[in-house]
C-alpha cells in the first residue's frame, strides 16, 4: 500500500474502487532520487454549464467544488455556453482569488473562457505554448494542447470533451495522438470528459492504450450521485508518471454536476522528466 497525498483517501476494499484507484508502479517507476521529483495534483470536471442537478444553475457552488479538489493543474469540460456568444460562465477572476488557478489564453470568441467549452487553469507556472484543435465527428467539439512550465517541472496538457457518437470518437482519439507528438519525450497528461466506458476491444479509446495506457487505470464519474461509469480520464506519457487515481467524490461535487470531478497524482522532475529518465 503506497503512502497517500493529503486529500486522497488509498483503500484497500475492492468495494472502494469507485471513489479511489491505487496505480501499481512495478518495473516502470521512476528511479527514486531523494528531491529529484515533485507530485502535483492534475484534474478533470465537467462542469456541465454549471447547472447541478437541482436544476439550479449556481456558478458560486461550481467554483466552491473547483476549490475543494485543490488541484495544480485542472481541466473544465462545459464552461462556456454552447450556443450563441458562447460566453464563459464562470468568474475566473474569483476563481484565481479563491484557489490560485489562472487559465490559459486561447484565441477565440472575446466572451469564452475557452475553446468549446474546455478551459485548462494552472498555478505556480507559465505557459510556453497554447494551441486550439477542431475534433472531427458529427458534433462541433474541441480540445486544446498547452505546454506548461511549472515549478515541479514541465508538462503538456492536452484537454478534450470527446463526443457522443462511438464513431465520432475514434476518430477524435486518433487526432490526440497526432496532437500529442509521440516523437518528442515531454511527458504529456491526457485529460477530459471523454465519453467512454468500455474497455477491451469495444472501446472507442483502444488507439491511445499504446501512448498512453494500460486503460484499465479509471475511476467512475457518472452519474455524480452514484458514478458507474468512467467517463472522465486522466492518462499520461509515460505511464509511471501517474501514481494515485480517484474520483472527487463529496457532498457538494455530488450535486453541482452531472458528472463527479476526477483528479489524479503526477510525479514530475524539475529537470526534464522525459520519456528516456523514465525508462
Amino acid at each position: 500500500m503506497m503512502a497517500s497525498r493529503p486529500g486522497f483517501e488509498i483503500s484497500a476494499e475492492a468495494g472502494a474502487a469507485h471513489r479511489c484507484s491505487t496505480l501499481e508502479q512495478g518495473d516502470t517507476s521512476l528511479p527514486p532520487e531523494a528531491g529529484a521529483h515533485s507530485e502535483i495534483v492534475v484534474a478533470s470536471y465537467n462542469v456541465h454549464k454549471c447547472v447541478g442537478l437541482d436544476r439550479r444553475f449556481d456558478p458560486q457552488r461550481t467554483m466552491q467544488v473547483i476549490s475543494e479538489i485543490g488541484a495544480d493543474v485542472i481541466a473544465l469540460q462545459e464552461a462556456d455556453q454552447r450556443f450563441g456568444d458562447r460566453a464563459g460562465l464562470l468568474d475566473l477572476e474569483a476563481v484565481e482569488r479563491e484557489t490560485g488557478l489562472v487559465p490559459v489564453p486561447l484565441a477565440g470568441r472575446r466572451k469564452s473562457h475557452g475553446w468549446h467549452g474546455n478551459v485548462v487553469m494552472f498555478r505556480k507556472g507559465s505557459v510556453s505554448s497554447a494551441r486550439q484543435i477542431v475534433l472531427p465527428g458529427a458534433e462541433p467539439r474541441g480540445a486544446v494542447v498547452v505546454d506548461l512550465e511549472l515549478e515541479a517541472g514541465p508538462l503538456r496538457i492536452i484537454a478534450a470533451h470527446f463526443g457522443l457518437l462511438r464513431h465520432s470518437r475514434k476518430l477524435q482519439a486518433g487526432t490526440l495522438l497526432t496532437a500529442a507528438e509521440l516523437h518528442s519525450d515531454k511527458p504529456t497528461v491526457l485529460v477530459g470528459d471523454l465519453n467512454e466506458w468500455r474497455l477491451g476491444k469495444r472501446s472507442s479509446l483502444r488507439s491511445l492504450e499504446p501512448a498512453f495506457g494500460p486503460m484499465h487505470a479509471i475511476v467512475p464519474s457518472f452519474p455524480s450521485r452514484f458514478p458507474v461509469l468512467a467517463l472522465d480520464r486522466v492518462m499520461a506519457r509515460p505511464h509511471s508518471l501517474l501514481t494515485e487515481l480517484e474520483a472527487h467524490d463529496t457532498a457538494l461535487a455530488r450535486i453541482a454536476s452531472d458528472h463527479l470531478p476526477i483528479k489524479a497524482v503526477i510525479r514530475l522532475n524539475a529537470k526534464g522528466n522525459g520519456l528516456a529518465e523514465a525508462a
